[in-house]
């Protein structure tokens, strides 16, 4: 679990390693070009952070209470700290750079 909205209205990390989220839809063109992206960066950081993705059509109640409007949207979420948010499409190269910035994983 990363964090149980339904109970805390804070953000409160529940995780054990640093993790990003996709919130994406199939309908959508630019969540489609993400894809293999994140899929890259999941195996190339394997055991270092956590890809989770939310389809936002069947998780509609989570997508509202987090306020996601655009798609993609990218979340990286630090172990410590908050959340950041991007959204569209990201080439590899900024998916990498945020992984090191903001999630501190070289």
């Amino acid at each position: 679990m990363i964090f149980n909205y339904e109970v805390n209205k804070e953000w409160n990390y529940l995780g054990d390693k640093p993790a990003i989220i996709d919130f994406y839809a199939d309908w959508c063109g630019p969540c489609r070009m993400m894809a293999p992206r994140l899929e890259e960066v999941a195996k190339e950081y394997a055991g270092k952070i956590i890809v989770y993705k939310v389809d936002t059509e069947k998780e509609k109640a989570l997508s509202a209470n987090l306020g996601i409007q655009s798609l993609p949207t990218i979340v990286f979420i630090p172990r410590t700290g908050k959340p950041q948010a991007t959204m569209g499409a990201l080439p590899k190269e900024s998916l990498v750079k945020a992984i090191n910035e903001v999630l501190m994983v070289k």
